[in-house]
């Protein structure tokens, strides 16, 4: 498990001492908190608090009604009404903390869901660890020739250890000159601030970062699908295995009109219409250009 001593003493800690609250709790996550979820080879993600559940979202859809209005079977059903109509509001009222350990390079495409609050670890103040993301034999893949932020072909034999090689030589190298600058055996030492410049981007860091439902849904969908990062979409699956157990009516939802639904343009629309009616339809005259139309034809066939 990828936790120091001092992170395993706190979620025993934790664990150990239960409270009474008078607030809406999810038993799901209720089981969840202060477990560290391991991903990637040193990485984790752990829930540190919660507020709200399914009935909190629609609470506060029913702002104006009584509570005489409500069942599960509504609850559920008022759920998915919001999802599919793209509501936005009565999700925000439920938040959750992470505690994340991850890769730079992941945190550098994370931090760009500019919708929750994160605290990092800071290297001014402390040392970094030397630990370091080495993908898998199997997660090693040559650039795309179609897509230019994304990988094609998995590289094989020779090549594929040549690569891991490199990463690990040049990860350790750089973290033996990171503390040779840190160095205090008769010399001053370089700051923390600066040393860490020379650190690989596949270093870990840690963070907290708290985020409501809403624009945590919108960062599953994102990042959970397929065409995402291997890297990122393994942080991703496993906080939706998290959200599933907090709000299952929500996430049922979620995964039906966000996760695994197809969104057409008018243009799609419209050739898939044409389609149905026994028409052929091709590129050229379905309005598409050859990216949308690839992904329509990756769906409905050619």
């Amino acid at each position: 498990m990828p936790l120091t001593p001092e992170q395993q003493a706190e979620i025993q800690s934790e664990r150990a001492e239960p409270r009474q609250t008078l607030r809406a709790v999810s038993p799901g996550m209720e089981a969840r908190l202060y477990t560290a979820h391991p991903v990637l080879d040193h990485g984790f993600v752990r829930v540190i608090d919660y507020m709200g559940d399914d009935a909190a979202i629609c609470q506060a859809a029913r702002v104006s009604y009584g509570k005489g209005t409500r069942s599960v079977q509504n609850d559920e059903g008022l759920i998915r009404y919001l999802m599919r109509h793209w509501h936005s509001t009565p999700f925000e009222m439920c938040e959750v903390k992470f505690h994340v350990k991850l890769p730079v390079f992941v945190a550098r495409q994370w931090i760009r869901h500019r919708t929750a609050n994160v605290n990092e670890y800071s290297a001014r103040y402390s040392i970094l660890d030397r630990e370091f993301y080495i993908p898998r034999a199997e997660h090693l893949a040559a650039q795309s020739t179609q897509n230019n932020q994304g990988r094609g072909e998995v590289l094989q034999g020779d090549e594929a250890q040549r690569v891991l090689d490199l990463l690990r030589e040049d990860a350790m190298r750089s973290y033996d000159h990171y503390e040779s600058m840190l160095s205090k055996d008769g010399q001053q030492g370089l700051a923390r601030e600066l040393a860490r410049m020379n650190l690989p981007a596949n270093i870990y860091t840690q963070w907290y970062w708290k985020v409501d439902l809403h624009n945590l849904l919108h960062f599953l969908r994102l990042r959970a699908d397929s065409h995402a990062q291997y890297e990122i979409r393994a942080y991703a699956e496993l906080i939706c295995d998290i959200v599933a157990d907090w709000v299952p009516a929500a996430f049922a939802a979620f995964r039906d009109y966000r996760l695994n639904a197809v969104s057409l343009s008018a243009q799609g629309v419209e050739a898939l219409r044409r389609r149905l009616a026994g028409q052929v339809v091709t590129q050229d005259d379905s309005g598409m250009g050859a990216r949308e139309w690839r992904e329509f034809v990756q769906i409905w066939g050619e």
